[in-house]
């Protein structure tokens, strides 16, 4: 973020000091919001924020540059933090550690906001038992081409598997174009087992509504359907959690839904500017969460009926890396969306006549988690183009390597 320009705000929260520097800079130009207001938003809705991220080790997502900069993600704690933000040593999979910030109240969100994070990316566990996550959650993310009607057939599908199995699910808007659909469960399971439970349910999903939603992991096999992404579910992965500000032009918020709200409601309708007074109204959908935590036996039964999912093929190269079944070429890796969005423009222009034939899930721009921060990956399947007239695997438009200059844990 930019040095201040005006004099810090000393905020009192609860009988904590909450120093906000910079105050009325600008974060989000459209609806003219400044740091402050942020601020102000998250106090505002605070009991239901904590309910979502409280007493959670969190990954600290950072817009230090603005809101058209990429973020840096910041997993350890920073120095010199206050007395009132407390902290969790978590393990990762690649054999690190870091010591996590865990916020316990209002505060503390206060806090992390004035480090410049929009959204609060709590870990599944609390911090009390790293190894046990409490929440399953279920990621509903839409292929292009895919509308909101389509999303919410699949929520709906996703209820009734859950209810079969013996649980509760809490919908919220992803903030983006997704649902998220959140379930508690007894801290009683390992990360694996949470995640064999989650790919089973994307799979049971898939099975009652074919061609609407897929369990496919790889992004190229998935068409135009909902994605039931249980791999948000593997440990180190975080996600958005509820009344989160998304990176969005009108800052968009992460918000519980009731059952019946899904099919009439739009994402588009929950802002920073709107929430506070719905919250103040009709208090937390999801008041009612922590004590409908169930169990993870019967979904965990049917992935022993199901037997194991199904593995995609191996290349021949002896590299042992997964062979697409789809004819896909790789345009960009770019540090930036409008880099990658740049270059499949510049590669569309090259071959005008293959993108004409390209459907909306044909064009998959991803971004991938880098060493601290998102690099973004553009690639093209060519499976709606006529073989003839498909374009062979070119130099790349642009080549941004994430890991330069970084050594190797």
């Amino acid at each position: 973020m930019s040095p201040a320009k005006t004099p810090a705000e000393i905020l009192d929260v609860d009988g904590h000091e909450v120093r906000v520097t910079s105050p009325d800079r600008v974060v989000f130009p459209e609806p003219g919001l400044t740091k402050l207001d942020l601020v102000r938003y998250y106090l505002s809705v605070a009991e239901g924020a904590l309910r979502g991220a409280g007493g959670r080790p969190m990954v600290l997502k950072r817009f230090s540059k603005g809101l058209d900069q990429e973020p840096f993600f910041q997993k350890r704690v920073p120095e010199n933090h206050p007395a009132f933000i407390d902290t969790a040593t978590l393990h990762y999979a690649s054999g690190t550690s870091a010591e996590e910030t865990v916020i316990r109240d209002a505060a503390g969100l206060a806090w992390v906001v004035n480090l410049g994070c929009l959204d609060l990316n709590p870990h599944p566990v609390r911090a009390e038992d790293l190894d046990h996550p409490d929440e399953l959650r279920v990621d509903l993310d839409p292929m292009p081409g895919v509308d909101w009607a389509q999303i919410v057939d699949v929520a709906f599908i996703a209820r009734e598997v859950l209810e079969d199995h013996g649980l509760v699910g809490w919908p919220k808007t992803s903030g983006s174009r997704g649902l998220h659909i959140l379930v508690r469960i007894r801290p009683e399971w390992s990360y694996a087992d949470v995640r064999l439970a989650a790919e089973t349910l994307a799979r049971e999903v898939e099975n009652r509504a074919p061609g609407l939603a897929t369990a496919r992991w790889w992004k190229e096999e998935r068409g135009e359907s909902v994605f039931v992404d249980f791999n948000q579910n593997a440990k180190d992965r975080t996600v958005a959690s509820a009344y989160s500000i998304r990176a969005l032009p009108d800052a968009r918020v992460s918000t519980p839904l009731t059952w019946d709200e899904v099919r009439d409601r739009r994402p588009g309708e929950f802002t920073v500017l709107t929430v506070p007074e719905r919250f103040r109204s009709m208090g937390d959908p999801h008041a009612g969460i922590d004590d409908a935590a169930g169990s993870l036996d019967a979904l965990l039964a049917l992935a022993e009926e199901l037997g194991p999912a199904e593995k995609p093929p191996r290349g021949s190269d002896g590299s042992g890396r997964r062979a697409s079944t789809m004819p896909l070429i790789e345009v960009a890796r770019t540090k930036t969306k409008t880099e990658a969005l740049d270059a499949l423009e510049t590669w569309k222009q090259r071959h005008p006549e293959a993108a004409s034939e390209l459907h909306p899930a044909d064009v998959l721009v991803d971004g991938m988690r880098g060493s601290s921060s998102l690099w973004y990956r553009v690639r093209v399947n060519l499976q709606h183009v006529p073989d003839a007239e498909r374009p062979a695997q070119e130099n790349l438009i642009a080549d941004y390597d994430p890991w330069a200059g970084r050594s190797a844990p």
